[in-house]
């Protein structure tokens, strides 16, 4: 990370800072607990970059922990793909790998002391009739049948739970707090649950795991975690992450809710985004429409440019929504500065010039950025017959602003020679079908040997020497701002049908050996990513984003 991620500070490290001062906490421990049942998307990486950014500004440890409590949901694939991201994004856990289900044993003997002390029972009532006892927070609820049981009896029931002597949903541990509670989550809530399932972990050894909101307070507190840091809406929950830890007397760390990133034109939940992948509306979770962290990689996106949304977001209680034009900006800036240069046409229009030997080819070196000599150069073939944009050619220019050919304007084609255009050639429809030009033999590399100026500078691709590749054009997934406004509607009625339009264009023979994921300025087109089915055979390039922002 930059110097300026680990100095900036926040409310959360104003707390830190408070905490260390007093003496009451003498290192700092974070965490970043995902739950393996999907891939991280982009509202993930602020947590990312506040739980190890913290760890790091304070010389502390930041602990990657996979809270994998429900295995019906849990997948190897995800638990790979979110030590990829994590990595990606700059960040390294070192030897602080640790997983919820390492703690099960542990789990169980601290709901065994729940019952022990008279604060938790087991419940036979189903999810439906228990919501009826629990009723809403402005009414007290009931106490369901068996809450006062006997201490022996839950034990045995719990026991029972735990050796399979029960169907799943029959009962569940619940804790014995509050049914008058105004907070509905301190009315006894559910603990462990049954399950009959096979765990990535554990096999079939257990047949009952612990509910999120248990075992996410017990790793927190046998893993020494001084400063847990949750998103707004585990903010109620918190009087239950405290009461389940002082009640079992354990070690309680802090709990500290802040606001989630929020992105127009995106959803944030990978339950939704689950369905987009299993109704195949997309090709996967790392296609470049989706707001994952895989997919913007793929797109292009860089990590450099998501850790600078994250900051200038900000850490803070109040919830909003940003535009997604402040991380396009954000990648754009990197972009500029980090992108090789590379001649795309897009739209191909042929040129060609007549003064110039048919059998010539020369090779031009072309710097690779045009402010850092320190990215090289490129070698580009130039010969008799080029291809450069439609738009680089008018039959009347209507303004001085513009660049390109008309008849009888001289232009500079980029790095090689000027050129007049003395012809067109038109179909029976008066379409340009290509253009002719004359080269000035003496101005190699661009410039005129008499001095004189040239307004316009053109991109071109050698004809004989271009690559074909696959234009997969991208933009923004649905096409309203808050997908998911409306509640009674379907949020994927609302995809955009143009999210992906697939082109194809003439590039610069270099680009055949680009690595797959690697990022180019087109130049005066856009930012692209070679895809990772990106091969010398078959060429594809993402286009990451255009150059400037569209004008709304």
């Amino acid at each position: 990370m930059s110097q300026d991620e680990t100095t900036t500070t926040n409310f959360i490290h104003e707390i830190i800072d408070a905490d260390l001062a007093s003496g009451k906490r003498t290192e700092i421990v974070t965490r970043f607990p995902p739950e393996p049942n999907g891939y991280l998307h982009i509202g993930h990486a602020k947590a990312i970059c506040l739980d190890f950014g913290t760890a790091e500004k304070y010389n502390g440890k930041c602990h990657l922990r996979f809270d994998d409590t429900n295995p019906e949901a849990e997948d190897e694939e995800y638990v790979q793909a979110i030590q990829e991201d994590i990595q990606w994004l700059g960040f390294d856990w070192g030897e602080n790998l640790y997983w919820a289900s390492a703690y099960f044993d542990t789990m169980y003997e601290y709901a065994v002391r729940l019952i022990n002390k008279g604060k938790a029972y087991v419940c036979e009532l189903t999810q439906e009739e228990f919501k009826d006892y629990r009723s809403i927070p402005t009414e007290p609820g009931k106490e369901p049948p068996g809450r006062d049981r006997p201490i022996e009896e839950n034990l045995e029931l719990f026991e029972k739970m735990k050796d399979g002597g029960f169907e799943d949903g029959a009962c569940v541990l619940r804790a014995k707090i509050d049914m008058a509670s105004p907070n509905l989550h301190l009315r006894d809530p559910a603990l462990y649950r049954i399950k009959r399932a096979t765990h990535h972990n554990t096999g079939d050894q257990w047949c009952i795991y612990p509910m999120y909101d248990f075992a996410h307070c017990i790793e927190d507190s046998i893993e020494g975690v001084t400063h847990s840091m949750c998103t707004l809406e585990f903010e109620v929950h918190r009087p239950l992450y405290d009461w389940i830890l002082q009640t079992l007397d354990v070690f309680q760390p802090q709990q500290i809710e802040f606001s989630r990133l929020n992105l127009t034109y995106t959803v944030m939940s990978k339950r939704k985004l689950l369905e987009l992948v299993n109704e195949k509306l997309v090709s996967g979770w790392d296609d470049p429409r989706m707001p994952t962290l895989c997919g913007m990689r793929r797109r292009g996106f860089t990590a450099a440019a998501i850790r600078k949304l994250c900051g200038i977001v900000g850490i803070t209680k109040v919830e909003s929504i940003s535009e997604i034009e402040l991380l396009e900006s954000c990648v754009r800036d990197d972009l500029n500065e980090t992108s090789p240069r590379a001649m795309a046409v897009i739209a191909p229009l042929k040129v060609i010039i007549d003064n110039y030997p048919d059998d010539l080819v020369e090779t031009f070196d072309l710097p690779n950025h045009p402010k850092k000599e320190e990215m090289g150069t490129r070698t580009v073939p130039f010969s008799r017959e080029l291809w450069i944009e439609e738009t680089d050619y008018t039959d009347m220019p209507l303004n001085n602003k513009y660049k390109g050919f008309a008849p009888g304007r001289e232009v500079r084609l980029r790095g090689a020679y000027l050129a007049t255009c003395t012809g067109v050639e038109k179909d029976a429809d008066g379409n340009v079908v290509s253009i002719a030009c004359t080269y000035d033999p003496e101005s190699k590399g661009g410039s005129a040997p008499d001095g004189r100026k040239v307004k316009g500078t053109i991109h071109w691709v050698s004809a004989a020497h271009a690559i074909d590749a696959e234009i997969r054009n991208y933009d923004r997934l649905f096409t309203a701002e808050n997908p998911l406004a409306n509640k009674d509607a379907d949020f994927k009625t609302l995809i955009n049908p143009d999210a992906l339009t697939i082109g194809t264009a003439k590039l610069e023979p270099g680009l055949a050996q680009a690595k797959p994921g690697s990022r180019y300025q087109f130049e005066r087109v856009g930012y692209f990513c070679a895809d990772l089915d990106h091969t010398p055979e078959t060429p594809i390039f993402n286009r990451t984003l255009t150059l400037r922002a569209p004008r709304k």
